[in-house]
């Protein structure tokens, strides 16, 4: 066999030339699938990459260096590459079966896409369809603020809102997103006749007296998932069936009302080593949406990151009819990238919170945000941070 002739010029060009792999899955599906927590490489994988890598070369490569010698029966060569085909198409088969299975865990490389992919965090009207959105509070990794995560749930069989609400909570994926496990409730759920009060019942040796941090965070919570998922008005607490909660701070509590909460401006909230922020309203209520807005071009307390930076200064024009009409400040460009959409979804969570249901922008500098047409008027979201669940 002769000596390879070949320059590293040329082999590089060689792979140069080599097919390019293209990812066609849809940038929403990735998005929703994220996993906020880094997650160790499988050491098994590695290999098996390593080896397809150089089977790989060794198939495009092999004709040049065999040059004209010619083989009259099957010699140990071709035995030996037989044998590397079969092990090839296994090593093939097992890492599209890793691929598969992980294309729920590479946060990481997934975090990378997102800075060029332009994909919407909230849920929408038209994507629900039959469906029913739900909504959990959960606390942020230092039990500091309590963050809105929605799912959609498929129709089935007439179930209550307060069903599925239950029987999901214990699938919430709370820690790889990079906030405080907290579901499911030490508590069962139902609703009286009526179906305007919640029956909240905990057992004897719950532990949400424990601390005025996590009474706090429980009676938040309760408050906030039944608001935002519900018409009730009320919450009737009971242990083990007999009326009335012990909370340490709050002394005896039987029942409480229950409120809408709005008038929020949202935030950026990221979680320790993320680049994907959480859509997340303040604890605090403005008086309009001009004082919202101007509270949302600066940081604040517990984390909460301005989300009007990456957008250029708001102008509102007017507010009729529950549709606000914005401009924007033409000295300055926007930029259709994904900070942008994230920035103008928490502008238009902010506009539900004072019960605008559409905006419109007058004179867009660009025709399309990521997949908002800016030369319609856009739809307020359902609901923020929408994420999937097994």
């Amino acid at each position: 066999m002769k000596k390879s002739e070949w320059s590293d010029r040329e082999l590089e060009e060689l792979l140069r030339q080599m097919p390019r792999i293209h990812d066609h899955r849809d940038p929403r599906d990735i998005y929703q699938n994220i996993s906020l927590k880094r997650k160790k490489p499988r050491p098994w994988l590695l290999p098996g990459l390593a080896a397809t890598a150089a089977l790989l070369l060794f198939f495009i490569l092999v004709p040049k260096f065999l040059g004209g010698i010619n083989f009259s029966h099957e010699s140990a060569e071709e035995k030996s590459s037989s044998s590397g085909n079969t092990t090839a198409q296994q090593d093939s088969s097992a890492l599209k079966k890793e691929n598969a299975s992980s294309n729920e865990t590479e946060s990481p490389k997934q975090a990378e896409l997102l800075k060029t992919e332009n994909v919407k965090t909230a849920i929408y009207e038209d994507e629900v369809g039959n469906g029913t959105v739900l909504t959990y509070w959960i606390p942020d990794a230092q039990a500091q603020i309590l963050i809105p995560v929605s799912i959609i749930v498929n129709e089935s069989g007439g179930q209550s809102w307060l069903t599925k609400y239950t029987e999901l909570m214990a699938y919430l994926q709370e820690e790889e997103w990079g906030l405080s496990d907290f579901y499911p409730l030490n508590a069962t759920m139902k609703l009286d006749k009526n179906g305007n009060t919640v029956i909240v019942d905990v057992p004897p040796d719950h532990q949400y007296g424990l601390g005025s941090t996590t009474e706090t965070n429980f009676i938040n919570i309760i408050q906030k998932d039944i608001s935002t998922n519900s018409d009730s008005k009320k919450i009737k607490f009971t242990t083990n069936g007999r009326p009335g909660i012990e909370l340490g701070n709050f002394g005896r509590m039987e029942e409480i009302d229950v409120t809408a909460q709005n008038k929020h401006a949202y935030f950026l909230y990221f979680p320790e080593g993320s680049k994907l922020p959480f859509l997340t309203p303040s604890m605090e209520t403005y008086h309009d949406i001009y004082s919202a807005f101007e509270a949302m071009k600066k940081d604040q307390l517990m984390g909460l990151k301005s989300s009007l930076l990456s957008l250029p200064p708001i102008n509102i024009v007017s507010i009729s009819n529950k549709i606000m009409y914005l401009s924007f400040d033409g000295r300055a460009s926007l930029k259709d990238n994904q900070q942008s959409i994230v920035s103008f979804e928490a502008v238009l969570l902010t506009a539900k919170e004072f019960g605008i249901e559409k905006v419109i922008i007058k004179d867009p500098p660009l025709t399309n945000l990521g997949t908002f047409d800016l030369t319609k008027a856009i739809k307020v979201p359902i609901a923020p941070n929408l994420r999937n669940i097994p």
